[in-house]
């Protein structure tokens, strides 16, 4: 077999095709867009190249065949939290074949032990955890947009090579035709009511304002959690960028208190079942195919991250979001189901949440971490 670093155009079309090899049987897996991954790796569109670094192989047989693939990063950001100075693995794809994960694992622990890591969290995203995150463990089904699939077998290569979890990422899944049980609608109920209380959702003319409103609630609500690293304007502004194709301003809600941003809930329609015949290509052919299933809608909506701030928490807030949301989507006869996704188990609140809600478990992704001997 053959280690070989992308470095041109033609291993960089390898790198997109290893996946479509690997997959080429499989049903549930949807082509992430070739887009995506690429802006990944394009330091014009990935702000996390201002402050880190990233490479990445493929791998071959003897025949020439694409066997497996791996990228391998350094968020200067967050290296050093830990305590062994600790850097990324992601986009780790492989043949149902041990000696060839373990030298994809190989290849990225060696290049992140010379550039001075002592240790790997993977597979992750050179990025924000809302996309291309974590291994799937439960759950093998279509996944929504922007979350990891992966077959069976890639648990047992990590575990082997010695990764172990540092965390499982949960998905429940909400009817959205049930209403929410009694006690959460009646809660949110009253805290509409409430005098100083107010909701808006996203105005995209007024997109700079929420920006900053979202980054003052994120980086207030997410201060105490482990490696937590405050997120910036610029990536906020791409982030919702990449979302404009997409995004409905009436599923994305803010809270106000008397003025000041409390809580949001970013709720997007599942762009996988728009792209799920592309596979990849976005082209003239595949924009037109995206435009129609924008047009003829999709029955999966993803709430991919919610924050309310510290002082604000308990305060029902995300219940009368969700209300909002649930007043809107309702008369459109469109929505099946909501994916609450992912919420680390660690984050009991969010958790509980969930289950107030009424959600039912959906699917689980594992962080993992493997220490250099």
């Amino acid at each position: 077999m053959t280690i070989t670093e992308v470095t041109n155009k033609a291993t960089r079309k390898a790198f997109l095709d290893t996946a479509r090899y690997i997959y080429r049987n499989d049903p549930n897996w949807i082509c992430p867009l070739d887009n995506d991954v690429e802006a990944v790796f394009d330091p014009q569109k990935n702000v996390f190249h201002q402050f880190g670094k990233v490479t990445r192989w493929i791998l071959t047989d003897d025949a020439g065949q694409p066997a497996g693939r791996v990228a391998a990063f350094i968020n200067n950001k967050k290296a050093h939290n830990n305590p062994q100075p600790t850097g990324g693995m992601g986009f780790f794809e492989c043949i149902d074949d041990e000696k060839a994960a373990f030298m994809l694992f190989d290849t990225a622990k060696n290049w992140l032990a010379q550039n001075g890591m002592q240790a790997m969290d993977g597979p992750i995203n050179f990025g924000e955890n809302d996309t291309f995150w974590g291994l799937l463990i439960e759950g093998f089904v279509p996944q929504s947009y922007g979350m990891n699939y992966n077959p069976p077998y890639y648990k047992k290569f990590f575990d082997d090579y010695g990764f172990v979890t540092q965390y499982e990422q949960i998905t429940n899944h909400v009817d959205a035709h049930k209403p929410f049980p009694e006690r959460f609608t009646k809660i949110a109920k009253w805290v509409m009511q409430k005098p100083g209380y107010e909701f808006k959702h996203l105005d995209a003319s007024k997109i700079d304002q929420f920006a900053a409103d979202f980054m003052e609630i994120y980086n207030d609500a997410w201060q105490h959690f482990e490696n937590f690293v405050p997120i910036q304007r610029a990536t906020i502004l791409e982030t919702f960028r990449k979302m404009k194709a997409i995004m409905d301003p009436n599923l994305i809600w803010f809270a106000y208190v008397n003025g000041e941003p409390a809580a949001f809930v970013v709720i997007l329609p599942d762009a996988n079942q728009m792209i799920k015949t592309l596979n990849g290509k976005l082209d003239l052919i595949g924009k037109l195919k995206f435009l129609y299933r924008r047009w003829k809608g999709v029955n999966r909506m993803r709430a991919v991250v919610m924050g309310t701030k510290i002082k604000f928490q308990k305060h029902g807030l995300e219940s009368a979001m969700f209300i909002k949301v649930k007043e809107y989507v309702l008369p459109l006869n469109r929505y099946d189901e909501m994916e609450l996704s992912w919420v680390g188990d660690f984050n009991d609140k969010m958790l509980a949440l969930h289950e107030a809600m009424g959600g039912t478990f959906g699917k689980k992704h594992a962080t993992m971490r493997y220490i250099f001997k």
